[in-house]
């Protein structure tokens, strides 16, 4: 989606987020979703204020705002993934904004810990990814003598991350989206490809052959063929889609990760299922079906694409433990019918053995 001029746009953990900034002057807020009635207004009251004054655009030599200038056109910062890519930024960007004009030499001691102090775990560790990055190429390029992050750690978030939708939020999204509705399409989509949301909204027919479908991931640019479920099949079967990817805005334009969050938000709420169900969810629902079905580790990984086991580890883990405690009481409940047809002297005899 193209943006009014001077308005830049950030995704951060799904969410997305909308400035004006003009050369020079701090950047504002804007509510709502580009072009909305909301985002309109706050953006010609931007646009109406006051230009910067002559000058206001030059950026301090060895101020934090200069070494990220220095940093994003940089190799290092170039060979991160694209998704990786824009979170990062969006995350030295409010950091920037914020604190700009710092040396970044001669950051005040503990900074760094305040910065994460105002943060939620899991946007503190995004953070401090990002910044640590950084400060490692302030390092190799001389800007800085020493590293502000050395010995940093960030709290671990007690939680699992995203929600893993049940099986009762699936059939609830399920009976209000029919199939044919670009509702159910992108759901469709997102739980039996277990793909992030980047890596689906870029699918089209072009992608399929021979029953299955390439996906290049945006994130950790590994090439994976996903044999495609009877069930999508059926699904892309009946939604007519007249354009190179299959999920499309009202224009005809390809979705922009943000404005699909918000939309497929839209969609969740229509179902009135909690906010906890994102879109990611459905990728973590995908593993957690292939585990409870005894898929192994590597099997869910070729699916999904994840490059670390772990993260698949908790799924095969929960659907062992589940398909173990069922087991243990189906025995007993089978070695009580048992117990309770065996005549009184027997039973205790098979107990005493």
């Amino acid at each position: 989606m193209k943006l009014p001029k001077y308005v830049q746009g950030f995704v951060v953990e799904g969410r997305a987020y909308h400035y004006f900034r003009r050369a020079g002057s701090s950047r504002v807020p804007l509510p709502g979703l580009p072009w909305s009635p909301p985002f309109m207004a706050a953006y010609q009251a931007a646009l109406d204020a006051a230009p910067p004054p002559i000058g206001a655009a030059r950026t301090r030599p060895g101020s934090l705002d200069a070494a990220l200038a220095q940093y994003y056109p940089s190799r290092d910062f170039g060979a991160l993934s694209a998704g990786t890519q824009r979170l990062w930024r969006a995350i030295l960007e409010g950091w920037r904004n914020e604190h700009g004009t710092l040396p970044i030499g001669k950051l005040p001691p503990g900074h760094i810990e305040y910065m994460l102090e105002k943060m939620k775990p899991h946007a503190a560790r995004n953070w401090l990814k990002a910044a640590r990055h950084f400060c490692r190429f302030c390092i190799k390029h001389k800007l800085i003598a020493t590293d502000p992050t050395l010995g940093i750690k960030a709290s671990v978030p007690r939680s699992d991350g995203h929600h893993t939708w049940t099986e009762d939020e699936l059939a609830r999204y399920e009976t209000v989206h029919p199939i044919g509705s670009k509702a159910r399409l992108a759901f469709a989509l997102g739980l039996y490809t277990a793909q992030r949301r980047g890596d689906v909204i870029r699918m089209g027919r072009q992608h399929i052959k021979d029953g299955l479908i390439a996906v290049k991931q945006e994130k950790t640019g590994a090439p994976l063929y996903i044999p495609i479920d009877p069930e999508l099949q059926d699904i892309l079967d009946a939604t007519p889609s007249k354009h190179l990817t299959f999920l499309t805005t009202k224009s005809g334009k390809s979705y922009g990760a943000g404005f699909f969050s918000d939309e497929f938000r839209v969609w969740c709420d229509a179902a009135e299922l909690p906010q906890a169900c994102t879109f990611h969810g459905l990728r973590k629902a995908a593993c957690r079906r292939l585990a409870e079905a005894g898929c192994t580790e590597k099997q869910i990984a070729a699916v999904s694409g994840h490059k670390s086991l772990k993260e698949v580890q908790r799924y095969t883990e929960k659907a062992d433990q589940l398909r173990l405690a069922r087991a243990a009481m189906a025995r007993m409940q089978n070695h009580n019918v048992v117990d309770d047809e065996m005549p009184t002297n027997t039973r205790r005899r098979a107990r005493s053995e």
